[in-house]
């Protein structure tokens, strides 16, 4: 399952080319051109990863995304040929792992499927810090092993890019975390100013988190660098 991989993308001459390009890096790809079938086939969980178009007939990228994310945590790569930032935006609002405008050069393609992968396959690359099975940081709960996130005993709905950030500012809490350092270790490529999508994916995260139980951000944005993870205030002695 792991090189199993889906396409939905209503351009079918594109579809053959890219499933061509995939097989000859060794993954096995299904293509289908439409939305419905698209949802329906990623559904069924027999996929390592779904490449989505936005532009498509009947039922379109976002939607499918929408309904996609509701039920699965399958990563997702969305593509579009208008490449333009409200399209980037509202992906990355809805779960999108990642995205690429079109056109695109297929070493780029197979370099952000298989950063997506990386993520989403656990244990295969671990930091340099201690190995850990579960993360606890006050009200937080993070269990490597079942890939659930806790808070307060209530589970948080992450997607796998969300949950690998999580994990990445949980061992480093309390630490500021530069945009460079984090498009490299979490997105698994250079940073590009120009790219705002590591502050879309913080932004999804905030919002699923919320502050910490004393009211204070969780994740503090650093001007001009980065963010920082900030640890709980301790209980107030009686």
């Amino acid at each position: 399952m792991m090189n199993r991989l889906l396409i939905v993308d209503d351009d079918v001459e594109l579809c053959s080319l890219i499933t061509k390009y995939l097989q000859a890096e060794g993954y096995e790809v299904d293509a289908v051109h439409t939305g419905e079938l698209g949802l329906e086939r990623a559904n069924m969980g027999e996929y390592a990863l779904v490449v989505l178009d936005v532009m498509l007939p009947g039922m379109n990228g976002f939607e499918v995304l929408r309904h996609l994310t509701a039920k699965s945590q399958v990563p997702v790569l969305m593509l579009s040929a208008r490449g333009e930032d409200i399209d980037r935006i509202i992906g990355l609002q809805i779960g999108a792992d990642d995205y690429l405008p079109k056109p695109f050069n297929p070493h780029e393609l197979v370099a952000r499927i298989q950063a997506i992968l990386r993520r989403s396959q656990r244990g295969l690359t671990e930091s340099s810090l201690p190995p850990q099975e579960v993360l606890v940081l006050g009200d937080l709960e993070l269990d490597k092993n079942r890939w659930i996130v806790n808070r307060n005993g209530v589970p948080v709905i992450l997607t796998s890019l969300e949950f690998t950030l999580l994990e990445f500012f949980l061992k480093l809490a309390g630490r500021v975390i530069s945009r460079e350092e984090l498009a490299k270790s979490v997105l698994g490529r250079l940073f590009d100013p120009f790219d705002r999508s590591i502050d879309m994916h913080v932004s999804n995260l905030r919002k699923k988190l919320g502050p910490h139980p004393d009211g204070s951000d969780r994740i503090k944005s650093i001007r001009g660098i980065g963010y920082l993870y900030t640890f709980p205030s301790s209980p107030k002695e009686s």
